[in-house]
This record gives C-alpha cells, structure tokens and sequence, in this order.
C-alpha cells in the first residue's frame, strides 16, 4: 500500500534530517515492561549498534507529571537539573549483517520511552510522523509480561502480526487478542490505519521475579529481534548479565524452600512442554490473561 507524505509533528522535535531506515523499533517501560526486558534490549541495541539520537517526543502533552515524576539530578558543572520522562529515537546500522542485507536497506531507528498516560492517539500519530519521515516499512515493538515461567530454562519469546503478510514473512503468529491493551496495541491499530507493517515480539519473565531487572529476557529478545531483521549483535554484555542474575535468583531460592519447590514444579512442565508444538500458542494465551489481568 502506497502511504502519503508524512503527517505532522507538532510534539517531535528534531535534532538533525530524519535519516533513512527500514524498520523502527519501540519500547515503552511500564505496563508492557515486565522485568524492564524490553528497555534493557533496545538499550543494548543502541549501544551495541552505536545509536545516534536525532529526534525525541515533547512529553509536556502526554504524561501526567504526579504519576511519571521527572526527576531533579545534578549535571556535569554540579549545576540542578529537571529530567523529564523520555521518548527518545535514535538511528542505528546494525554489525555483522548477512549477505543478503545491503547498506541501502540496513538502517534502524530505534525508540525508547516511557508508556504516556494522557492522548494516546495523538502519542501515536508522533511516532507515526517518526516512522514516516525515516520511511521505515515495518514497525516492530517489544514487551515483556509476567508468566509462569522458570528463571534456569531458556526464555519463551512469542511473536505476533497483523497483517497476513507479515505472519507469513517473519514467520509469526496471526494476532487475534481481545480485551484491554496498552499504547502498543494502539500504535498497532495506528499503523494499520496509515497503511504500515507491524509486529510485536514478548518475552515471558518469572512471575516470582515481579521487580526484579530481568537481562535473561532483555538477551532472548535481542536475540529475535536480530534473527526477525537477519542482522547481528554482540551479546556479551547482556550474557554475563544472565549468568549473574541465575546465580543469584538460584542463591536465593536455595534460601526459601517453598520457593525452590514451586521452581521445581515449573521446571518439569516446561521440560515436559516447553519444546512442544503448542508452546507459542500457550504463551499467547499467557499474553492475552496477563492483559486482560491489568484492567
């Protein structure tokens, strides 16, 4: 579908030309940020890919401001400073490409924020202008959810779409959720409208470990997100992240027994269907419950 010219960004601003990218990458902390996984991931990607910052979204008409407080820091020159929550985009060209990805078709924007409370549709159609200007053909967000997982087996990451399309391009899930949704199934439903591409990829994060960082599932996401786009990163970081977080939930649970029990009893089923044929649907349904949970 043919899209028009890029609608108007009255809350982007602009820190330079929009640069030219195939795909846009969002994450939102909050509802759909179990674990913060979906931040700490695109975190490693900007970093690891060497992002550059060249456009944010003003938050002064989305947030309410007593319930996402900015924050009073000290800068540099020890001077007091107001930090404001943050929708930053930034451009990227991912390392170690395959042969079939050219430099032309190479670029990633990459959007890190935090989910608004206010104007949703109008949030969205920001991003939108964002998405457009850079004439990416596929947005691609990323969450985490609490599930009934164990921390010590790889992490399930399910992928859905919106389009029959790109179900059958990247290999993903036809999406077929009802119930409550967050400002990622509204930035969905905007890019559907405006003609665009879109996909979602969720990582499960161990119910017992509500508040705790979760690199495990920040690594598994890196790692579909690389494998959808056919680009690399290097793990390394996030790798030895894991290996200290097992360690220490694994230290922990040795302390309490009915913990250790009920790991126990979650490692056996996903051993008996963790590498089932039903596991992504299971998981989608995981989705749809903790959704519908959060209303």
């Amino acid at each position: 579908m043919t899209r028009s010219a890029p609608r108007p960004a009255p809350h982007v601003r602009w820190h330079g030309e929009p640069p030219p990218a195939r795909v846009l990458l969002a994450a939102f902390e909050g509802w759909n940020d179990a674990g913060d996984a979906a931040s700490l991931a695109l975190a490693h990607l900007d970093d690891a890919w060497s992002g550059t910052s060249f456009a944010d979204i003003d938050p002064e008409e989305f947030y309410d401001f007593s319930t996402t407080r900015p924050q009073v820091r000290f800068d540099d020159d020890d001077r007091r400073e107001i930090v404001w929550p943050t929708n930053r985009c930034s451009f990227a060209t991912p390392h170690g490409r395959s042969e079939t990805t050219t430099a032309d078709d190479a670029g990633v924007v990459l959007l890190r924020g935090v989910e608004p409370q206010l104007r949703w549709r109008t949030f969205c159609d920001q991003v939108l202008a964002v998405a457009e200007a850079t004439k990416v053909d596929l947005v691609l967000t990323v969450g985490a959810l609490l599930a009934e997982v164990p921390h010590s087996r790889p992490v399930p990451v399910f992928g859905a779409a919106y389009e029959d399309e790109v179900v059958e391009q990247l290999g993903l899930l036809p999406s077929r959720y009802e119930g409550p949704t967050g400002i990622v199934g509204v930035l969905h439903a905007t890019c559907a409208d405006a003609g665009l591409r879109s996909a979602s990829l969720w990582a499960a994060v161990p119910s017992y470990l509500p508040s705790a960082p979760s690199p495990k599932a920040a690594l598994a996401l890196v790692r579909k997100i690389t494998d959808v786009l056919d680009v690399g990163v290097d793990g390394t970081a996030l790798e030895i992240a894991t290996a200290n977080y097992e360690r220490s939930v694994d230290a922990a649970a040795r302390d309490d027994d009915d913990t250790a029990d009920y790991i126990a009893q979650l490692e056996q089923r996903f051993d008996e269907e963790g590498s089932s044929l039903d596991a992504e649907p299971t998981l989608a349904d995981e989705i749809e419950a903790f959704l519908r949970d959060q209303d």
